[in-house]
């Protein structure tokens, strides 16, 4: 049935410094499907505090976090849920009676997918970026055993302090590593992504791509980057951010809803949402 906006509509929403449709369309879709009164929106801000803020005042039910503000939107929360508090990344806030608990539910994705392909935790891996996905990632992998990890960031700051926090080397450049050593690299940088400056370059050398066994680029759109269709050209085990995109935002709308959906319906939603 057609829903109707009224005074008892739940209020959903997402910060990015750029929006995209992917969850906005993905929600919306299950909200009409299960005939939800809900209503989801995505934002950007130049206030991210009042921003927040914002979200307790009006009673917004729950606000989908993305680049850049994973991290700086901590000191606004009331409460981090141990899967935000463990690598200090936020990607979903959940407004319960005017308290805000965050969460990460990019950590909770990730996590699945390592069981799902069945990663050994003895696999050398680089990963490339330091901002607040790479702390949801490398979290992730440090909590499934992994300790055999590069961390590649040009910010020495925070390339050093993430490797720090999980015992890891850091490098400037994934050209300092050796190319066998990579034997599942990680993209948790912006290049690839649709709509931006380096949507058609690749995030890591072909010599790194061509010697490695699994590849990971946590950009969802587009469905495949230029590193995702190398690998595959390579019939290389591929992970895409559209795998971590429908698992993270499937966790958001549990949390908002209390509804988990069944996977038919959230596989109508994900192929919905990639062609908004």
């Amino acid at each position: 049935m057609a829903r109707i906006i009224n005074k008892d509509t739940i209020v959903c929403m997402s910060l990015s410094a750029r929006p995209s449709n992917f969850g906005t369309r993905f929600h919306n879709f299950l909200y009409e499907k299960l005939d939800l009164n809900y209503i989801y929106k995505a934002f950007t801000t130049n206030n991210l505090k009042d921003a927040i803020y914002g979200i307790k005042a009006l009673a917004i039910r729950g606000c989908a976090i993305s680049m850049p503000y994973k991290q700086v939107c901590i000191e606004f929360i009331d409460e981090l849920d141990v899967s935000a508090s463990s690598i200090q990344s936020v990607n979903t806030i959940v407004n319960t009676n005017y308290h805000l608990t965050a969460y990460n539910t990019d950590y909770i994705a990730v996590a699945k997918l390592i069981e799902e392909n069945q990663i050994e935790n003895t696999t050398p891996f680089v990963l490339k970026g330091s901002g607040g996905m790479a702390n949801a990632v490398i979290g992730a992998f440090y909590d499934k055993g992994f300790k055999n990890g590069i961390i590649a960031a040009r910010n020495q700051q925070k390339g050093q302090a993430l490797a720090k926090r999980y015992g890891y080397k850091w490098v400037k450049d994934e050209t300092e590593v050796p190319t066998e050593q990579a034997k599942l690299i990680i993209n948790v940088t912006p290049i690839g992504m649709q709509g931006g400056i380096e949507a058609d370059q690749l995030s890591f050398p072909t010599s790194m791509i061509e010697q490695a066994e699994i590849v990971f680029d946590v950009v969802a759109l587009p469905v495949e980057t230029p590193m995702i269709k190398y690998a595959s050209k390579l019939n290389k085990t591929i992970i895409s951010g559209a795998d971590v995109a429908v698992i993270q935002a499937l966790e958001q709308f549990v949390l908002y809803t209390g509804i988990r959906p069944e996977k038919e319906l959230v596989e109508q939603a994900a192929d919905f949402a990639r062609r908004g």
